[in-house]
């Protein structure tokens, strides 16, 4: 299901720059994005592809290649619509520039479904590997080639790393996955027990940063302009960020705990619409997700009406006047999504088949009631208004305030 971002499918990110290279230092890369072509049909479909993967996991217990998805991915282009956000890579001599999908919930990277492999200087370690998924797949051999990020001079020498033979649903030239190493089980098809150094894990036995941490920072979106963000390897960025981060342990509940997975409580106002319980924290979809059971007491609460031309909650102006924070209880800590980022950004109603002046709550149904194992999805809605930080050392995830937390900007 998992997954590194809300509009997440409407949105283009990409990496520009080149980071410092400083032995045991912190990496930074900047990443900005941009507004592509898109629908809500293409929006929710795609979360709806991620969620399947999960759902699929829960039932059988494990992942096989040839029944469901293997690797969740951030699903470019379904629809002709998704393009993700991307971080600029360079592999292999003659050095190719690919830009990859950035995945907060796989640990596989892989190049070869656009712009294909041509290096002279990778060895082919006969390998298959494959990744499947509805509306997609990628099929074919791990590599060891030389791995550069954006136009740098940081270099990873024998990155494991996949090489399409065949691909279907992503217009992206491929996928750096930031996912728990775990995550990639099962896409090894003669060992599908074994994982694969993801590249933070290799940053770290090479010596470049100190600790196997991610941290990602996403500015909210307003109308068809270029936003910014960033995302560090090996440690945070503490400029992007208002409070101290604050961590919880990755859950020990399946299948949430293969990927980003926390516990946490969520209430609206004083009102508790979820108990505590374990979900997913995931760039890739774009909306916030409930158990079925809290999303109708969520609704019931917002006095929210289904629009059946998106599917989202729909209020007026009167009830957004009275929406309460959304309140989210881990690491120790409440964070909260205050009334104007509970909604759609209204600058974009466009895209969702919405009027100019009407008003769409971001929050939507996962299938599954409380207690299947993922009752909740912090999607990208949430990662725009908190620095996020994911401790595969430590197996933690790090949140904290930022600027844009109580931000008015939809």
């Amino acid at each position: 299901m998992f997954s590194v971002v809300f509009l997440l499918a409407l949105l283009a990110f990409s990496v520009t720059g080149s980071p410092v290279k400083v032995r045991n230092s912190p990496i930074t890369l900047p990443m900005t994005r941009r507004l592509a072509s898109s629908n809500v049909t293409d929006l929710l479909r795609h979360d709806e592809v991620r969620l399947a993967a999960l759902e699929q996991y829960s039932m059988h217990g494990r992942r096989d290649a040839d029944s469901f998805p293997v690797v969740p991915l951030s699903h470019a282009n379904l629809g002709q619509a998704f393009s993700g956000y991307t971080v600029e890579v360079g592999i292999g001599n003659p050095l190719i520039s690919y830009n990859l999908i950035v995945d907060s919930a796989s640990a596989i990277t892989w190049v070869g479904a656009s712009l294909p492999y041509l290096s002279r200087s990778g060895v082919d370690t006969g390998e298959p590997v494959a990744v499947n998924y509805r509306y997609g797949s990628f099929r074919g051999t791990i590599f060891e080639d030389e791995f550069y990020f954006g136009v740098g001079q940081l270099i990873i020498p024998r990155m494991r790393i996949g090489v399409a033979s065949t691909s279907q649903g992503i217009t992206a030239d491929g996928v750096l996955g930031i996912g728990p190493t775990v995550s990639g089980t099962g896409a090894l098809q003669n060992s599908p027990e074994e994982t694969i150094s993801t590249v933070t894990d290799r940053l770290v036995e090479q010596g470049t940063i100190n600790r196997p941490i991610v941290g990602i920072f996403f500015q909210p979106i307003a109308a068809n302009t270029v936003n910014h963000g960033e995302i560090t390897f090996g440690g945070t960025h503490p400029s992007m960020y208002d409070d101290k981060i604050r961590y919880t342990d990755i859950t020990t509940t399946a299948p949430s705990s293969r990927y980003w997975g926390i516990d946490q409580r969520i209430t609206y106002g004083n009102t508790e619409i979820l108990a505590y319980t374990a979900g997913v924290v995931d760039s890739g979809c774009t909306f916030l997700y409930l158990a079925i059971d809290a999303y109708e007491k969520y609704q019931a609460a917002t006095g929210g009406t289904l629009n059946p031309a998106n599917g989202l909650l729909q209020i007026s102006p009167r009830q957004y006047r009275q929406l309460h924070n959304l309140q989210f209880h881990t690491a120790n800590r409440v964070y909260s999504l205050i009334r104007n980022a509970q909604i759609w950004p209204r600058s974009l109603n466009y895209n969702i088949n919405g009027g100019d002046n009407d008003i769409f709550l971001i929050v939507k149904a996962l299938a599954t009631p409380t207690g299947a194992g993922c009752d909740f999805v912090n999607g990208y809605v949430f990662f725009q208004r908190f620095y996020i930080v994911f401790d595969s050392g430590k197996r933690r995830v790090g949140f904290s305030t930022t600027r844009f937390t109580d931000a008015i900007t939809n």
